[in-house]
């Protein structure tokens, strides 16, 4: 193969996250095109018709992701990815194309779609493929090229910004979101499927060789490798019936009600955490402490560059931290800038004109963004790997129409909030950052590094109130032990020894 099974690993992850690039690139360009002298003097859109072009996007990916979850169950994920990438293509070119403002809205909610696809298959595709020892890595490149597509987007919608009067300031941009979505779908299946899809339909030598080519080199028998295989042949076929009961397993059953709600909690709890308002509304937060025109732009340019650095170095530690401890340190810190900032707008209005106060503020934005790399990658991470096999794909796209129904409702929520209450409506952000890190601190019990068909048993056995519990109790090292037996037995071909105690990549 050329590559170490974990650099393999996560290449893979890589290019697969190019569908979290597109939403990154997409959510942070809306705000400089609706704004643009051009695209308003073309179009001459009113205030409700400027409010649906973000609206619409997030009602498209709530049905997008709720679409996703049968497409991957019944076609694969690489079909799945692959149909977001070309819904993509289509809602990009309407856009980019738009001779009327029913083009934009159609290419608007088409590119919804796509996204709530690619939000939903993306971590859980990577999450099947790896090593759980660097689970915490790869699947926390959904965030991390979020944030680099979000850099990308500031930057070039800037530049478009400041650099053309005609209608280009808006079609480059739009146009150019095009490129890495027709890449995703041209070259996506020259990408493994996952193993576990192909086992759980029925395809078991399919899987065990895709196993072994993403963890042993192409080595069938490798002890780690038929280690693993056999626990996924072992849970696939204890989960054949709750594969017939379809969506009734995730209410029926406490361990799966349990991380429902959870996966659920994590990505409405981050919705909370005041990410959409700033995203959508930056324009007008700033105006609310007296900052302006292109100013506004350049600081939300820079704030992309160190939300994405927060990004990575969450990326780094994640699987030697753990996800508790980020999750509830990232919402305790983001409500402390929040509590400056609350104070901040109330004691300097805009009319105030002082300096120090506008930079105070600037710099609480700028660390309220690095801090939130710990819910913005953990509410993809968390939800893609504590479910079963059979009821993954369910699980996860719930969790997703959770997370676009709230940032859909906050973004409808946050221009009247701030129009209503002015700096009173930001308590709300710093309520509900500091009830996250309680409830998650409370409710969730410790992921890292546990194999996916590791997860049930914790989920079953551990209690519902986790606070300082030690995890141990609960969960142990199956996977190692069957390895270590399968290598006693002498089943490993001794000629193609592959080391399975890898090194975090």
């Amino acid at each position: 193969m050329g590559f170490p099974p974990k650099v393999y690993q996560f290449l893979v992850g890589t290019f697969a996250a190019l569908g979290s690039f597109l939403y990154g690139y997409d959510l942070t360009i809306v705000a400089e095109v609706v704004s643009s002298g051009s695209f308003l003097s073309y179009f001459n859109p009113s205030t409700t018709e400027v409010g649906l072009v973000a609206s619409l996007l997030t009602a498209g990916a709530f049905v997008g992701a709720g679409l996703a979850y049968p497409c991957s169950d019944y076609f694969g994920r690489r079909v799945t990815i692959l149909t977001g990438g070309l819904v993509f293509c289509l809602g990009g070119g309407l856009q980019a194309g738009a001779q009327n403002y029913g083009y934009v809205l159609g290419g608007r909610f088409i590119a919804g779609v796509s996204i709530g696809v690619l939000t939903m298959i993306i971590p859980m595709y990577q999450a099947e493929l790896v090593h759980p020892n660097i689970r915490g890595l790869v699947t926390g490149l959904q965030q991390f090229m979020l944030g680099v597509g979000g850099v990308c987007g500031s930057w070039i919608s800037y530049g478009t910004y400041v650099g053309f009067t005609d209608n280009r300031q808006w079609r480059i941009p739009l146009a150019i979101q095009i490129v890495p979505a027709a890449l995703l779908s041209a070259l996506i299946f020259l990408f493994p499927e996952s193993p576990r899809w192909l086992i759980s339909r029925g395809n078991p030598e399919k899987g065990l060789k895709t196993l072994a080519r993403l963890h042993a080199n192409g080595n069938t028998s490798d002890p780690w490798v038929l280690a693993e295989f056999e626990q996924i042949q072992t849970q696939v076929a204890e989960e054949k019936e709750q594969t017939k009961a379809s969506f009734n397993v995730l209410f029926t059953n406490k361990a799966n009600f349990r991380r429902l709600l959870l996966a659920c909690a994590m990505q409405a709890a981050t919705q909370m955490t005041g990410i959409s308002a700033i995203q959508y509304y930056s324009v007008t937060i700033f105006k609310q402490i007296g900052i302006d025109g292109t100013d506004t732009l350049r600081y939300q340019a820079i704030n992309s560059v160190l939300g994405l650095l927060g990004e990575f170095l969450l990326m780094i530690v994640v699987d030697k931290i753990g996800r508790r401890k980020l999750i509830v340190g990232g919402n305790l810190a983001m409500c402390l800038t929040y509590v400056i900032s609350t104070i901040l707008l109330s004691k300097f209005p805009p009319e105030a004109h002082n300096n120090g106060a506008h930079w105070g503020f600037i710099i609480m934005t700028w660390v309220y963004n690095f801090c939130f790399a710990s819910m913005g990658s953990l509410s993809w991470m968390i939800p893609a790997e504590i479910f079963d096999t059979a009821i993954r794909a369910k699980g996860v796209a719930l969790g997703c129409m959770v997370s676009f129904a709230f940032n859909t409702m906050i973004g409808q929520v946050t221009p009247i909030g701030m129009a209503n209450s002015g700096w009173r409506f930001y308590i709300l952000f710093v309520v509900c950052n500091f009830t996250n890190a309680v409830f998650f601190w409370a409710m969730l019990p410790e992921t890292n590094q546990l194999p996916l068909e590791e997860m049930k048993k914790l989920f079953t056995e551990s209690p519902w109130f986790i606070g300082n519990t030690d995890r141990t109790k609960f969960v142990g090292t199956e996977i190692s032990i069957l390895a270590h037996q399968i290598e006693s037995k002498g089943i490993e071909d001794r000629t193609g020894t592959t080391d399975h105690k890898e090194e975090t990549a």
